[in-house]
């Protein structure tokens, strides 16, 4: 198949991209910045991410367009960064949408980057596709908690709007997608293991919704191949509290002790690394409810399990 990847030079991007080529699929990368270490990877084309241009032809006659566009959440949640979190990805769906209206020969599925982060702060309910409660009412959450879910809100209501009737949408609320390349969230998180810092973080009750990097490819080429429309979670089946999730990091690791961080401890880390606490305070029980009706099978069910795949994975990388 021919895959038009917009927003494919990041993380996932580069995960999608290099297992989808193995795959013999032709993909194809829209990037604010072409070159880089992906141009060894895919052909890239160059996009703003926010208006229709020259990059729209690539659109007709390919099988599938897979939207990655959006700025990184991870950053202080100011005024300007927070108009670029919203812009950056509610301005690229509604382009796309655009560019997929005006195709002779459009596309036949288009899957939509989403966050898992669009569910309500929740310990003691699993929220899935159906009976799952968005986020933003919420009265014991930060503001700047309901401004994440008001963004993935907004993002989804783009995809929506977007007057593409031949073309299949689904909205990807993806959990935290680990591997083990440097620089995402399972290499940090593993950087404080190694530190001696991995311990407990806040109180530990917040759940941890995650997916391990293979699963998730392969949940994208099962979304290309099956006819699902609409809100699909793509996470592993079982989060766990925090508290558990970063005691199975430690086991895998071989690591006896981590040091825990209180909540003011979260905050004063959280301003000098110029993020934001709900990365890690929020709790995110998410379950992949459709994928799991519709026989999706995970490899990779369980976190223990996982970290010490992907332990093994980072240490060969290093080596």
């Amino acid at each position: 198949m021919k895959l038009v990847l917009p927003g494919g030079a990041g993380h996932l991007g580069t995960l999608l991209a290099r297992s989808l080529l193995r795959d013999g699929h032709e993909i194809v990368v829209l990037s604010r910045a072409p070159g880089g270490a992906q141009a060894a990877l895919a052909r890239q084309v160059s996009w703003d991410g926010a208006t229709v241009g020259p990059w729209a032809a690539e659109l007709e006659r390919a099988d599938a367009v897979i939207n990655l566009a959006g700025r990184s959440v991870d950053c202080r949640y100011t005024p300007a960064n927070r108009e670029a979190i919203l812009r950056s990805r509610v301005d690229s769906t509604r382009a796309i949408g655009e560019a997929i209206a005006a195709c002779a020969d459009p596309p036949g599925v288009w899957l939509q980057a989403s966050t898992a982060t669009i569910y309500a702060h929740s310990y003691d309910t699993a929220n899935d596709e159906d009976s799952g409660i968005l986020g933003g009412n919420e009265r014991d959450v930060p503001e700047r908690w309901r401004f994440s879910v008001g963004v993935a809100q907004a993002w989804e209501q783009a995809l929506a709007d977007a007057p593409t009737p031949r073309t299949r949408k689904v909205a990807l609320r993806t959990a935290i997608v680990m591997s083990a390349d440097e620089g995402g969230a399972f290499d940090t998180l593993l950087g404080l293991v190694r530190r001696g810092l991995g311990g407990t973080s806040g109180g530990g009750r917040q759940y941890v919704s995650w997916i391990h990097h293979e699963d998730f490819v392969r949940a994208i080429a099962w979304l290309l191949e099956h006819q699902l429309e609409g809100d699909v979670n793509v996470t592993a089946p079982h989060p766990l509290p925090n508290a558990e999730f970063m005691r199975a990091l430690r086991a895998a690791w071989g690591s006896r002790f981590g040091l825990p961080a209180t909540g003011w401890m979260l905050e004063v880390g959280a301003a000098f690394m110029r993020t934001e606490t709900e990365l890690v305070l929020k709790s995110r029980r998410v379950v992949p409810g459709r994928l799991a009706q519709e026989g999706f099978e995970f490899r990779h069910p369980l976190w223990p399990e996982a970290a010490r795949e992907l332990c093994a994975e980072w240490r060969a990388q290093r080596r």
